[in-house]
């Protein structure tokens, strides 16, 4: 059986109010985390922001391969530039190895399509420069599927565009920040529909599934249609399936 441990990136982004629990309860699974993944070694830990500075030091201090990745603008991605920007800038300087934006596709539905080109341009830009991967969050619960399309594209279309061949695998596009809110208990995750769409046009980009992937299965479900990172935070159930 494949090991998917290096394809996996270990996620919590929950605040202590999200979770029901109190600041010191929500470190406390930050460091659990971390320590199942020096353990393990996950491709990376997918944290939110303020944790990116001790995650990095944590991960130093134990001589770890696994990356430190952070959201930016989450989960609703209708900031500014400048606010996002400035969110990545200091991520970086703290330590983010990888980036996740959620990109403003409220914008890009109501056709604010320049508006929302900048963005993935200027930002895409930053993380390269500073040799970080990019990966644009679309949230396809919240699209239609020619939606998922269009801004799949989109997003290609900018990078191939502003971008050399060589800074293509440091750029994803990826499903879901698993925060949106459907109706009638409709999946807001990754779905294998909107993943096929996904990866018919994001070549040559790298597409990370993300959003309500709890089971073995459908990790490798997943990897076997071509992505190329698995965002969960059910890595620890994934793992002991795995090795079994």
């Amino acid at each position: 059986m494949k090991n998917v441990t290096g394809f996996l990136d270990a996620t919590y982004l929950k605040t202590p109010q999200q979770a029901h629990i109190t600041l010191e309860q929500n470190n406390d699974v930050v460091t659990e985390l971390l320590h199942d993944a020096v353990k393990n070694n996950y491709k990376c830990v997918m944290l939110r922001p303020e944790y990116v500075e001790s995650a990095r030091r944590f991960l130093t201090e134990n001589k770890s391969s696994v990356l430190v990745g952070t959201v930016i603008d989450f989960p609703e991605g209708t900031a500014s530039l400048q606010e996002k920007l400035s969110e990545a800038q200091q991520a970086i300087s703290k330590g983010a190895d990888e980036l996740d934006f959620v990109i403003n596709y409220q914008a890009f539905k109501k056709g604010e399509i320049d508006l929302v080109q900048h963005q993935v341009k200027e930002c895409t830009l930053l993380c390269l420069n500073h040799h970080k991967a990019v990966k644009w969050i679309i949230e396809t619960a919240a699209l239609s599927e020619k939606e998922t399309i269009q801004l799949t594209s989109l997003i290609k279309n900018v990078v191939i565009r502003n971008f050399k061949e060589t800074d293509y695998a440091n750029v994803y596009i990826k499903s879901s920040t698993g925060f949106f809110k459907t109706e009638n208990n409709l999946p807001n995750g990754a779905t294998p529909r909107a993943i096929m769409l996904m990866l018919e046009n994001a070549t040559p980009l790298s597409v990370k599934a993300s959003g309500g992937i709890k089971t073995l299965e459908q990790v490798l479900f997943y990897l076997q249609m071509g992505v190329k990172r698995i965002g969960t935070s059910s890595q620890k159930g994934i793992i002991a399936v795995n090795k079994v």
